[in-house]
């Protein structure tokens, strides 16, 4: 297919977020034409992509294709369309958003069957791939912030989605908030872009930074500090990572969509997109992949102590987003983007086979427990027995993501740390970045094996009621578990190491190397070669296997109490367990004196005392006084009037007099 039909990839969801959302509001028990239309749209989506991508992969010269679709802006220098750019990085993009979204949207038609809201959460669920697409397929930095700005919405309507339960209706509102910070860097870029370089289109923008920036100075390190603070909080950086774990408050869908396939992959996907500049600025991109660094150790070592099979994923997810910014920080940025691809994999099938447990427990709990309880791992244990399919599954995702080989998560982080490695000898810092990404790895082994012998393994914790309750997922949502399974089984291959001369190898590499290459001239990935390559391979496999063994062996040793029975937290694992306490911290260092200086100088001074006092009940008491006064010369006594005659009349003839 021709690239020019690639809107048709954004306008399909749409069309099923605008007919869903009529069935949300005048017939919500259509469930039948909700459930066609709702994965039907993104089914369709993703074969268009897979059409476009053969078309374009197909074409002799590959360079990007702007489908303009009407002009937006056009006001003195700044001429903007409303553009797509097809290229071989908005293609990856494509792939994965319609591709693991539509598995996400099958999902959703088990897990969501008996909610209330079922048409509503589909029209909100076309609505956030519409975004994302937008995001990923603008041509300029303003369509992209379209999308940007889009996605942010869709994450408050999809996290809050039960919102009766205020602590969903919180966690929408702070991941809102808090990336609201973010987006005014990205503006804050954008603005020093245009002044600077006289446009906003990726493209041009690669031709004229080389040439229009200076290497290493204090415009170009700004711009891309400013645009990696938006990175931080649509990706969930330190310190704006605070939201993500909370976003699970929603259904699990909605996790896996936010955690796997799309919005916190957007900050990964703007440094790819402007690599030139960022591989311009070597100061940002080693604060990239510290920041990155720092947040895969730290979230990873939080998911050590949680209770809640959600939350441990979601800590998960912020450690792996680290992952992904060390490997740009580090010029890789094809691993960067390798990671981001697998980890769509094997992170969606984890949050995926997470909501499958959750589906059976909460059938097993129904209305005898709470909604945490059938959450908490601590209540699961032996669920082997009942959902075989769903432990294999997600048995095969821990591989994945712990690195074990030939799983997909072993070739794109291995390459990430890799790279950090090699970049080391250029700048030293980089041992220490690689150290705390290969402490991260050992973490994550010990953490997701956990997650598994809590969840499957041992003793069943449910209680005998509720255990005669225990089954697999219908298969509606058995099936994207076992297609994910694939991909993250085999998904390594999308870029292999040259093993052997004759193997497929590097494919990714060399299909994004026509994006990328702008970035090359001025910074490219260093990788290890010969004996210390093999070793510091050896040393990742060695490391995945430690931590597995020790999350199984210290997980088992000894019975583990149900929720209501369990000891509280001592010592540091009290520390891990309440996430370190920074949403406390956050909350009385920035939070308690932001409200309470705007209570008093907004509200109490400027609105009450200004406003209200200086301004509405001032010009009031004005009018009131002057009326007063007035009405002190209206008597109505005729003496008192002659004398006020008398007395002006005299004043007026003095006047005249002199």
């Amino acid at each position: 297919m021709n690239p020019s039909w690639i809107w048709l990839t954004i306008a399909l969801p749409f069309a099923g977020f605008l007919v869903n959302g009529t069935l949300a509001l005048v017939k919500p028990d259509a469930k039948r034409l909700v459930t066609l239309v709702g994965p039907g749209v993104l089914l369709a989506a993703f074969a268009v992509a897979a059409s476009v991508f053969v078309g374009y992969a197909g074409q002799p010269a590959q360079g990007p294709v702007i489908v303009t679709l009407w002009t937006w802006i056009a006001t003195g220098a700044l001429d903007l369309g409303l553009s797509l750019q097809v290229d071989q990085l908005s293609l990856v993009m494509l792939l994965v958003i319609t591709g693991v979204g539509s598995l996400i949207h099958i999902f959703s038609v088990g897990y969501m069957s008996s909610d209330p809201g079922y048409a509503k959460f589909f029209a909100y669920l076309n609505l956030f791939v519409v975004f994302m697409l937008v995001l990923v397929l603008g041509s300029s930095l303003p369509v992209l912030f379209i999308g940007w700005e889009g996605v942010g919405l869709c994450s408050y309507l999809l996290i809050g989605f039960w919102y009766q339960d205020k602590a969903n209706a919180d966690a929408g509102k702070k991941a809102f908030i808090v990336n609201r910070i973010g987006d005014l860097g990205v503006l804050i870029a954008m603005f020093l872009i245009f002044w600077s370089l006289g446009t906003l289109e990726f493209r041009e923008i690669a031709e004229r930074a080389p040439g229009g920036l200076l290497v290493g100075g204090g415009v170009v390190t700004a711009i891309t500090l400013f645009l990696f603070l938006g990175c931080t909080g649509k990706s969930a950086q330190i310190p704006l990572f605070t939201w993500l774990p909370d976003a699970m408050a929603g259904p699990t869908p909605v996790s896996a969509l936010i955690h796997a396939a799309t919005m916190v992959t957007a900050g990964v996907y703007l440094i790819a997109r402007t690599s030139v500049l960022f591989a311009m600025a070597p100061l940002s991109s080693t604060v990239v992949a510290g920041v990155g660094a720092l947040t895969a150790l730290f979230a990873a070592s939080i998911a050590l102590r949680q209770y809640d099979i959600k939350k441990v994923l979601a800590y998960s997810t912020v450690s792996q987003l680290g992952y992904m910014f060390m490997g740009v920080g580090s010029a890789a940025y094809t691993a960067g983007v390798f990671h981001l691809v697998t980890h769509a994999f094997f992170k969606a099938l984890l949050f995926l086979g997470s909501g499958s447990v959750i589906y059976a427990m909460h059938h097993a709990y129904h209305a005898t427990h709470s909604h945490d309880d059938a959450q908490d791992m601590r209540n699961m244990g032996g669920l082997k027995k009942y959902m075989p399919a769903t432990f294999i599954l997600m048995l095969l995702a821990t591989l994945a993501i712990a690195g074990v080989p030939p799983f997909s998560g072993f070739f794109s982080k291995d390459e990430i740390l890799a790279t950090a490695f090699g970049r080391a000898a250029e700048n030293p810092i980089y041992y220490v970045f690689w150290a705390m990404g290969a402490l991260a790895a050992l973490l994550t082994a010990f953490y997701m094996m956990r997650l598994v012998a809590m969840t499957f393994l041992g003793d069943n914790r449910s209680g005998a009621k509720e255990r005669e309750h225990l089954h697999e997922a219908p298969g509606v949502m058995t099936g994207p578990l076992v297609v994910l399974a694939i991909l993250a089984v085999v998904g390594g291959v999308l870029n292999l190491p040259s093993f052997w001369p004759t193997s497929p190898h590097h494919v990714l590499e060399n299909w994004l190397e026509p994006v990328l290459a702008p970035a090359t001239v001025f910074m490219q990935a260093q990788h290890p070669h010969g004996a210390v390559e093999y070793i510091l391979i050896g040393l990742a496999i060695a490391i995945a296997a430690a931590g597995l063994y020790a999350g199984y062996r210290t997980t088992l040793a000894k019975p583990i109490p149900v929720a209501k029975d369990a000891p509280e937290e001592v010592g540091f694992a009290k520390v891990l367990f309440n996430k370190y306490y920074i949403d406390e911290i956050y909350q009385s260092l920035i939070v308690r004196p932001l409200v309470g200086g705007s209570r008093y100088l907004l509200w109490k001074f400027f609105d009450q005392g200004v406003i209200d006092g200086l301004g509405v009940n001032g010009s009031g008491g004005l009018a009131r006084g002057i009326g007063w006064l007035g009405s002190r010369l209206q008597t109505g006594q005729l003496g008192f009037d002659v004398l006020g005659f008398g007395g002006g009349a005299g004043g007026r003839l003095h006047a005249v007099d002199r």
